[in-house]
């Protein structure tokens, strides 16, 4: 398709859990700060569970088998592929066809398909209430606030040939028991395409008689075309997502005490009708899940990240993390410091050295370009000078392609990360000897979203906060309790020089 988003995909979210409204433009680096309980890791949640749905809806969605197509529309489609196409030949692998322009009338059976979305409203609500540990994702409702109803939307911009932008939205609404999601999508031309070379065979290999083979392969095209359009259409969260919980460290730590089964069974249990409330919720699972993989070798594969991972183990950890299979089928995990001649047990290295870990891990061994990698509180058991090293090395991430979504409490972060905006308007032949001069991102790569529980029903509102030049940083208003703290200290000064 040459239909391509425009700008940033938003996330809207009302009433969901200790959110009030929200807001949000997804960023290559995208920064959730506010104080606790404010509703950070529900919006992380749900930004992984989309990530999750349309990264493999594919096979969660059986399009072909919802399809109501006429026969007026299947006798289209067939001359269409066998009048318009090149001839296709299968010899058991998947050839290569490029790319053509798709007939309007066909193009309105594809809108037609796509503005219909109840579907996709039970896969993705199970998805959701699976990572938050739910029974169903109703549950997170915000009560008595939400009128009965919660809400959360993604929305994004698209250009057609024409050049004007359209509005797509999907929007899931939450009710008691229920999720309902709704479809708003442009029309558009779909002037190129480039749909699955088997579709294409299989119609070109039925003749004009086939009718009810006929009737299945052209499903299965259409099928195959709205996969693509709505991949294009939900960019970023058509790439795979990982999700790197707080105290990963002590969870890393334990994760030897689950089996793989229990994981799964532990984080997907509650789906069901007949069975209990997850005892963990599917991001918890998919992290511990991801854990046990590393003890196939297959998984433990290094790839595009590598110089990056090396940079952050040579910076940060002054050593390499180190996996390998124990006896039981568990995966161990190590850490060589700089110089030794042996490994040290993770559970032995320091509480710094244990939280990067898994980050390393995690972008050795399953985070491409392109995937979002999630991490709460990054700063944990990090000295403030780690601190600034370890967003600097995470904005080098998001230059090599790698989007970010962090939570934080940290005001070291913050400002560093306004010193990396800062800087990207400097030139190259200017920065000097600035430390770390490689890694800058320029201002619309970044997006900081304060959490303020100052709702009027007792919420959270989120909103986004600008770089203020002035302040030289992101005000989150950590500079006010700083203030606060210097008056307290006054205050009392001024108390103890009155009791003398």
């Amino acid at each position: 398709m040459t239909d391509e988003i425009r700008e940033p995909l938003e996330l809207s979210v009302s009433n969901l859990g200790p959110i009030e409204s929200a807001n949000i433009e997804l960023r290559p680096l995208t920064v959730f700060v506010g104080p606790s309980n404010t509703g950070k890791s529900y919006i992380a949640t749900l930004i992984y569970a989309l990530h999750n749905f349309f990264a493999d809806y594919a096979n969660r969605i059986r399009f072909a088998e919802q399809l109501d197509l006429s026969q007026n529309e299947i006798d289209r489609i067939y001359e269409w592929v066998n009048s318009a196409l090149p001839i296709v030949a299968i010899d058991g692998n998947a050839g290569y066809l490029h790319p053509h322009k798709m007939p309007d009338a066909v193009a309105e059976v594809v809108n037609r398909s796509l503005k219909d979305a109840a579907h996709m409203s039970e896969p993705l609500s199970d998805e959701v209430a699976r990572c938050f540990g739910m029974e169903r994702a109703s549950n997170l409702m915000r009560y008595p606030y939400g009128v009965g109803k919660s809400l959360f939307s993604i929305r994004g911009s698209i250009a057609g040939e024409n050049g004007r932008d359209e509005r797509l939205q999907y929007e899931m609404e939450l009710t008691d028991g229920d999720a309902r999601l709704t479809a708003c999508v442009p029309e558009t031309t779909f002037a190129q395409i480039d749909p699955d070379i088997f579709s294409i065979w299989h119609l070109q290999s039925l003749t004009e008689e086939f009718q009810e083979g006929k009737e299945e392969a052209a499903r299965y095209l259409i099928s195959d075309i709205m996969r693509e359009a709505v991949s294009g259409m939900v960019r970023p969260f058509n790439h795979p997502a990982r999700y790197l919980p707080a105290d990963r460290a002590g969870v890393m730590h334990a994760h030897q005490v689950a089996v793989r089964g229990a994981i799964e069974s532990a984080s997907r249990v509650g789906l069901r009708r007949d069975s209990p409330a997850p005892m963990l919720s599917g991001a918890l699972g998919d992290f511990l899940q991801g854990l046990v993989a590393l003890a196939e070798p297959r998984f433990r594969r290094q790839d595009a990240n590598e110089s990056l991972v090396q940079r952050i183990e040579k910076t940060l950890m002054r050593g390499e993390a180190r996996v390998k299979a124990s006896s039981t089928g568990y995966p161990s995990f190590f850490f060589r410091p700089d110089g030794w001649e042996r490994d040290l047990p993770l559970m032995n290295a320091s509480s710094m050295v244990s939280e990067i870990v898994p980050v390393v891990l995690y972008l050795r061994h399953f985070v491409q370009p392109g995937g979002l990698l999630i991490i709460e509180e990054p700063e944990s058991h990090l000295h403030p000078a780690m601190q600034v090293k370890f967003i600097r090395l995470l904005a080098a991430a998001v230059q090599e392609g790698v989007r970010i979504l962090i939570t934080t409490h940290s005001e070291w972060v913050l400002e560093e990360l306004a010193n990396l905006v800062k800087m990207s308007a400097l030139p190259e032949n200017k920065r000097g000897r600035l430390e770390d001069s490689d890694i800058a991102l320029r201002p619309d790569q970044v997006g900081v979203w304060l959490f303020d529980p100052s709702g009027e029903t007792g919420g959270a509102n989120v909103r986004e906060i600008e770089l203020d030049e002035d302040i030289a940083a992101f005000p989150s208003g950590f500079t006010l309790i700083t203030e606060g703290l210097y008056n307290r200290w006054v205050d009392i000064e001024s108390r103890t020089q009155d009791s003398d």
